[in-house]
């Protein structure tokens, strides 16, 4: 099941250690089968505020996601980030082939009906 890396990102501070980070990212992941899924490109807010960039790193799982986060290589680089870029970032599993979210409205109406 894929999973993906999700970034918001705010309040960037132009610096040449973000350029650096740009540069060097795709090497730490690609070895755990990672690729940029949305990079550098603007969004549509449609509800609530979204203010900043998102980012989407797809992965063939969890594993590899969580593989990459912890590995040497990415955590000699993110401080490039961390310190010029305040944000959020979140691991999460994406859903199975054949996923129906039917079943989950029903596994819900279910539960409702045990109370």
């Amino acid at each position: 099941m894929p999973a993906y890396a999700i970034a918001h990102l705010r309040e960037a501070t132009p610096h040449p250690e973000i350029a650096e980070y740009i540069e060097r990212i795709s090497e730490t992941f690609e070895p755990h089968g990672g690729r940029f899924l949305v990079h550098a490109s603007q969004h549509e807010v449609k509800e609530g505020s979204w203010p900043g960039h998102v980012v989407v790193i797809g992965f063939p799982g969890m594993e590899e996601a969580r593989a990459w986060w912890d590995s040497a290589a990415y955590q000699e680089i993110a401080p490039l980030r961390s310190r010029h870029i305040v944000g959020d970032i979140i691991l999460v599993p994406g859903v199975p082939e054949g996923y129906d979210p039917a079943t989950t409205a029903k596994a819900m109406r279910e539960g409702m009906a045990q109370e």
